[in-house]
């Protein structure tokens, strides 16, 4: 593999918080609907400015086409939709999430988490349930160059700061083309999306590029083999179990298993557990909570974790522009397994149970 050209806290219950839950953000209006492909499941030093071609620098082993974000092959070049999901237990099952490339999870008011899914490679018919934007959305978002962000609202002083972010704004408060209304599930869990819609509405959105990820179909030496990690949030948890016959790991969202509208649950191939500094943001809401903000820009510490085994790293990006790269004791990169890629983010005062 070549050389990088670059660059305790204990979960409460969250029955107790189902009020400030349900206070996070109000939908949008309901809209029409379009048609795509299914999904499928999948499975730092110095930094450079993230390029728009096809291949992240130091993969080995995936075709000329695999996509940057994901190693998932025919996703190079193609337009980047993110999403932002709810997380709590009323948001399963998930539609649409095995088609993602990238999953974060970010931690929102009263210490639970939201998604942020990243979509390029493939499609998914619909999408959801969709919830509202954060500010340390604005951060992730930047080092995909300007891909259209679908949202459903957001804190009212915080919507300049949007408007202003490099970011396509698809949201429902921007209208209703590519969102409906599920009336199988509750307000407000009941907002979805059509990718493909959604994605009409940005037609000069960036497409898959380089953010700092490497890709290697075999697993590099080192790391320790490891059974799951549990990263622990004041009213969440996300946990990940190896599943050695599918080779990838069991996802487990708020102490369950992460289901799928498509059937089965959610499996990632490879998690990346990423310690960042966080602070109050300055934003809250009307019923006191408190939004956190996580800094993505900068330098860290975390773990790669991929077939079995766990690998520590730092990571280091050096400003909004530019990816995020994870690099080993020796200061190479540590390469993904390619398919779909969770980061959790995850205050670096807390710490994750790696076993």
């Amino acid at each position: 593999m070549r050389a990088p050209r670059h660059h305790g806290r204990r979960p409460g219950a969250l029955a107790a918080l189902g009020a400030a839950a349900l206070a996070l953000s109000a939908c949008a209006a309901p809209a029409g609907a379009g048609t795509v492909a299914s999904g499928t499941p999948a499975g730092g030093t110095a930094a450079t400015t993230a390029s728009p071609t096809a291949s992240p620098s130091g993969t080995t082993g995936l075709p000329a086409d695999a996509s940057p974000l994901s190693g998932r092959p025919g996703g190079a070049g193609k337009p980047v939709l993110v999403v932002k999901l709810d997380n709590t237990l009323n948001a399963q099952p998930h539609a649409g999430l095995t088609a993602a490339d990238v999953v974060y999870v970010e931690e929102v008011e009263f210490g639970l988490t939201r998604l942020a899914a990243v979509f390029s490679s493939t499609l998914p018919r619909k999408v959801g349930p969709i919830r509202s934007a954060r500010i340390s959305d604005i951060d992730l978002l930047a080092q995909y160059g300007r891909p259209a962000f679908a949202y459903s609202g957001a804190q009212h002083r915080m919507r300049p700061v949007l408007a202003a972010a490099s970011m396509y704004d698809v949201s429902g408060d921007k209208g209703p083309a590519g969102y409906f209304r599920d009336g199988s599930r509750p307000a407000p869990y009941d907002f979805f999306g059509v990718p493909a819609a959604l994605l009409a509405r940005a037609p000069k959105a960036s497409p898959a590029r380089d953010i700092g990820f490497t890709f290697a179909t075999t697993a590099p030496p080192g790391g320790r083999r490891i059974t799951g990690a549990t990263v622990p949030y004041p009213s969440s948890q996300a946990a990940f179990v190896w599943n050695s016959k599918l080779q990838s790991w069991d996802v487990r969202l708020n102490r369950r298993p992460a289901r799928a509208a498509e059937g089965g649950t959610q499996h990632a191939s490879t998690v990346v557990i990423q310690y960042v500094r966080q602070h109050d943001s300055g934003y809250g809401d009307k019923f006191g909570g408190r939004t956190p903000k996580e800094e993505t820009i900068g330098t860290g510490t975390g773990w790669v974790l991929r077939n079995g085994r766990a690998y520590p790293v730092r990571w280091a990006r050096p400003d909004a522009t530019r990816g995020t790269t994870f690099t080993g004791a020796d200061g190479q990169p540590v390469p993904f397994a390619p398919g779909q890629i969770w980061v959790v983010l995850v205050n670096n005062a807390t710490k994750a149970a790696i076993a």
